[in-house]
């Protein structure tokens, strides 16, 4: 398979990391030659900021630091030329993403979301955080909690890394993503169980299968949420229904 042009390889990185820390720390790590001063700097763990740097690379499949251990000058780091690349692409696409926004969203934010955004996740919804908590001592995960837009709350469980790299704090504007295969659909009483979140609404469309039937429900303060229900599913449009999904299974993105 022919290697890709680098500014393909790079663009990449940029699709998938344009609002976290990451380019953050490519660019402390430009100004100083330190990871660790990159990190305290970002105000991140060195664990974190080398995960981001890792990250960044395997995106672009490009060597974006070279790492030295050691010496008479204790080991640094160093931003290869495809590292200072990112991040001029970073910047001019930075600007150019603004001048857009402006000209066409009076530089509100509403339209942030998605924009340049693939995934094969079907469930996307902007949310606002409201808590990050940690598990307990020593965990490596937080349970983030985010409030809909009609005002239901979803829990999220992410590495204490990501969360450090998407500065994720109360008030911060999100997209919680989910895929629908990860959903259950359900009506009446819901089961309440460890590790599950749930969000309720309205049926809005029901697709026969022979095993299981797809439902699109309609969320209270709008967006809707797909999941899956046992077939026959003995639901009908417009009659209340919940989505019941694991923790895990929630994803948090941030507008670039």
């Amino acid at each position: 398979m022919p290697t890709p042009p680098i500014h393909t390889a790079l663009s990449e990185a940029l699709g998938h990391a344009p609002s976290d820390k990451r380019l953050e720390v490519l660019r402390r790590v430009a100004e100083t030659g330190s990871i660790s001063q990159a990190a305290r700097d970002a105000g991140i763990s060195y664990k974190a900021a080398w995960q981001a740097i890792d990250t960044l690379s395997n995106l672009s499949g490009e060597t974006l630091v070279d790492r030295t251990v050691g010496g008479s000058g204790g080991g640094g780091a160093r931003i290869t030329p495809q590292g200072l690349q990112l991040l001029s692409l970073a910047d001019e696409l930075a600007q150019a993403r603004e001048a857009v926004l402006a000209r066409f969203a009076g530089g509100s934010s509403g339209l942030r979301f998605g924009l340049g955004l693939r995934t094969s996740m079907r469930n996307q919804l902007p949310c606002r955080v409201e808590a990050v908590e940690p598990l307990g001592q020593g965990d490596p995960t937080v349970l983030v909690r985010l409030r809909t837009p009609g005002q239901a709350v979803l829990t999220s469980s992410v590495t204490r890394e990501s969360a450090d790299l998407l500065g994720l704090a109360p008030g911060l504007e999100a997209l919680v993503l989910c895929k629908a295969t990860a959903v259950r659909v359900g009506r009446g009483e819901v089961d309440d169980v460890p590790g599950q979140c749930v969000l309720p609404g309205r049926i809005e469309r029901l697709a026969r299968g022979q095993g299981r039937d797809e439902v699109v429900l309609a969320l209270e303060g709008g967006g809707q949420w797909v999941g899956f229900a046992d077939h026959p599913f003995a639901a009908r449009k417009g009659q209340l229904a919940w989505a019941s999904m694991g923790v895990s299974a929630l994803v948090i993105g941030l507008a670039g």
